[in-house]
């Protein structure tokens, strides 16, 4: 995607010194444009973990560097258990996000292959790659699956713009390009058809207004942002037609977990006669679960509800409080919305339904035994 005209992925190994890995700092933005570079694995973990990157694939793509780099650091002697160490420090950082693990996973997978710590190393570096380069192809095609329901829906309007609902950052800036719940809008948008969406503010950490409203003011798309209980009552009105959402982990029967509010969201849309659809590269399910209520859902500090920051007068980012010295706050991070609420999954192979039999006949060679430990 493009800023200030300039094309930008999300993440990508500096061009002058390749153990460098550059981030686009998320916690700056909308007020500042910083481009911050990663060198350690401890730098990657932490830049995971307190959301200078955040979302499904860019965080399955920053802990495929990381191993990268954490291949670069470890010794000839005790590499292997080096790396394993990595990935388990990696995955510790944020539980819910299925591309993390599965990043680790299969930077390790492709170690095994290869004999010695410089082989190992090197192929470590192709494997990050390819994470980011897929994460980023496959974002673009489900756009394209994506774009289908969005034509079905502007044909019935004849003309009038498509109103569309989002929640929290599913765009670019959660992946490495193209996003996954903004590719079918930036597609539809390339196809002529006139858009709108509503932004939700997406508390507490506001990826919705600080992140997706941004983004579509690079891309010139027409939005309008609401808070986040808002809704439902724009469904009641009829001035949503359709809602597209991201997820951090989908189970292999389609219950989806995304960020926090999102259930309340497909409750509404399914009220309203609304469809829902979650947008998802095959790297966010998780083959190996099949209940919803099984993913573990990572809980954060409560200072991220009582106390928010932006910019003040002389430019500089300032937290301030919103509640009451001593509140206690409870900061869940996600929710699970059942399979049975959401209209249909969004991939890079096509629209599926969100069903345990019909994701496994579209993924039969990803698909793998419950089983498996």
């Amino acid at each position: 995607m493009k800023i200030r005209n300039q094309h930008y992925r999300t993440i990508w190994p500096d061009p002058d010194k390749p153990t460098t890995i550059c981030i686009i700092d998320q916690r700056q933005l909308p007020h500042r444009f910083v481009i911050e570079r990663l060198t350690t694995l401890e730098e990657v973990r932490t830049a995971i973990k307190d959301m200078h990157v955040r979302g499904a694939g860019l965080i399955g793509a920053t802990a495929g560097y990381g191993m990268y780099l954490a291949a670069m650091q470890a010794s000839e002697k005790d590499f292997d258990r080096e790396m394993v160490q990595a990935g388990v420090r990696l995955c510790s950082s944020r539980p819910t996000a299925r591309n993390l693990s599965w990043a680790v996973e299969r930077v390790l997978q492709a170690l095994r292959h290869k004999q010695t710590p410089g082989e190992k190393r090197t192929e470590s570096f192709r494997a990050a790659t390819a994470i980011a380069d897929e994460d980023a192809e496959f974002c673009r095609r489900l756009g394209e699956h994506g774009l289908k329901i969005i034509q079905d829906i502007s044909r019935k309007k004849q003309g009038r713009p498509v109103n569309i609902l989002t929640h929290c950052n599913a765009g670019w800036l959660a992946f490495v390009d193209f996003g996954s719940a903004t590719a079918p809008i930036y597609a539809a948008r390339d196809a002529g058809i006139p858009l709108h969406v509503w932004v939700d503010e997406t508390r507490p950490w506001n990826q919705g207004s600080r992140l997706t409203a941004w983004e579509l003011q690079q891309e010139e798309i027409a939005n309008t942002l609401i808070t986040d209980n808002a809704g439902g009552h724009l469904m009641q009105k009829g001035c949503v037609d359709l809602v597209i959402v991201g997820t951090d982990r989908t189970t292999c029967t389609g219950d989806v977990a995304n960020k926090i509010g999102t259930y309340l969201k497909a409750l509404a849309a399914r009220d309203n006669n609304i469809p829902f659809y979650v947008a998802l590269p095959s790297s966010t399910f998780d083959w190996t679960m099949e209940n919803g209520s099984d993913i573990p859902i990572e809980e954060r500090s409560g200072e991220e509800i009582t106390c928010i920051s932006g910019p003040t007068t002389d430019g500089r980012i300032e937290m301030v409080s919103l509640a009451a010295p001593g509140t206690q706050a409870a900061n869940y991070s996600f929710d699970v919305t059942p399979a049975r609420l959401v209209t249909g999954l969004i991939t890079e192979r096509g629209i599926v339904e969100a069903r345990g039999e019909a994701i496994r006949r579209m993924f039969p060679d990803l698909y793998q035994s419950l089983s498996r430990p």
